[in-house]
């Protein structure tokens, strides 16, 4: 990493390679191996380095931050459990930044979503050890009960800890906030419309663009409000009026799920991935295997996950990490179901 480092640090100063050449003795054509990775400066060389650019010597080494933040990213995505001392490492890192910017918005997501990488494998094994406990004591199981639906964040019959009341508070004073952005009103949407809060959540969607999203919404308000055939009717028109946008037809899909036709589901969702250029979001393909298993074909739906599976190989050259290990996971889960018939 020394020699693309120099190059930053270089291009940073704003000089050329035969002025840092000429600055600690050496060829212009030594500075560009360097760089190119050819080669790396004697060791005898570093103080000056760092002394010219005004860097420790362990600084000449790091990771740029750029190549650092994919890092994380890729580890976020591939690792199904972050080892404590490489959490630590991390957050130490990303909170480094924060001391020199308090306002880095890069640093503070991947906190967060780092954090709640976290907060998700802890709740796998929380709610591991529930399952567990249910087994072992199905009688007295209360708190068994109580930790394993907090661990799926799973509806637990309880209005005080079942309602969305904080984020729906947070997210409208930001949209209030900042009227010209798009997603936080369709977030308070969503939130107003999960705890039936349905007057709010028609005020909200009436302030929306009016495009195939406002009739989504429109679709899962009447929906909510009990009138079935109305929903349908919108969520048929959003995808008919929108035949490029593969999210209309997707939606169409849980229209068509919400409402109990499942083979009417299977297909939108096959057609709102099939619509798609490469590299496509696998979200029908999710959305697929889960009807197939709702409905009890378990091979239709393991042959979804290996067309998942496919589509991370072909599609993203992603053959490994956590994205297809939780396919594998539920694929041999699947054929556990098989054998029990």
């Amino acid at each position: 990493m020394i020699g693309m480092n120099i190059k930053q640090l270089r291009q940073e100063k704003h000089i050329k390679q035969e002025t840092l050449a000429d600055a600690i003795g050496v060829s212009a054509q030594a500075v560009s191996k360097w760089e190119t990775g050819a080669s790396d400066p004697d060791i005898a060389l570093l103080p000056q380095l760092a002394t010219y650019f005004g860097v420790s010597i362990d600084e000449l080494f790091e990771v740029p931050r750029a190549e650092k933040m994919e890092r994380i990213q890729n580890m976020l995505w591939d690792e199904c459990r972050i080892s404590p001392e490489t959490f630590d490492r991390t957050a130490a890192y990303l909170e480094g930044i924060l001391k020199e910017n308090p306002q880095d918005a890069e640093a503070l997501t991947k906190l967060s979503e780092l954090y709640n990488h976290r907060a998700h494998s802890d709740h796998e094994n929380a709610s591991y050890y529930a399952e567990r406990a249910l087994e072992a004591d199905p009688v007295d199981a209360h708190n068994a009960w109580a930790a394993y639906l907090e661990a799926n964040n799973a509806p637990c019959g309880d209005n005080w800890l079942d309602n969305h009341f904080s984020v729906i508070r947070f997210i409208k004073d930001y949209a209030e906030r900042r009227p010209e952005l798009r997603y936080p009103r369709i977030l308070l949407v969503e939130n107003l419309l999960a705890d039936h809060r349905l007057d709010e959540a028609e005020a909200e969607i009436a302030k929306m663009k009016k495009d195939y999203t406002f009739v989504d919404y429109s679709a899962k308000l009447a929906f909510l409000k009990g009138d079935r055939e109305e929903a349908l009717r919108l969520w048929k028109k959003a995808a008919a009026d929108h035949p490029d946008k593969w999210a209309a037809t997707d939606w169409l899909g849980e229209g068509y799920r919400l409402l109990g036709m499942y083979e009417e589901a299977l297909d939108a969702f096959e057609k709102s991935f099939t619509m798609q250029s490469a590299p496509r979001y696998t979200d029908g393909l999710f959305a697929r295997a889960q009807v197939h298993e709702l409905i009890g074909d378990f091979e239709g739906a393991i042959e979804d996950r290996r067309r998942i599976i496919d589509c991370l190989k072909t599609e993203y050259n992603v053959t490994d990490g956590e994205s297809v290990d939780e396919n594998l996971r539920e694929i041999e889960r699947l054929k556990t179901l098989i054998a029990k018939r």
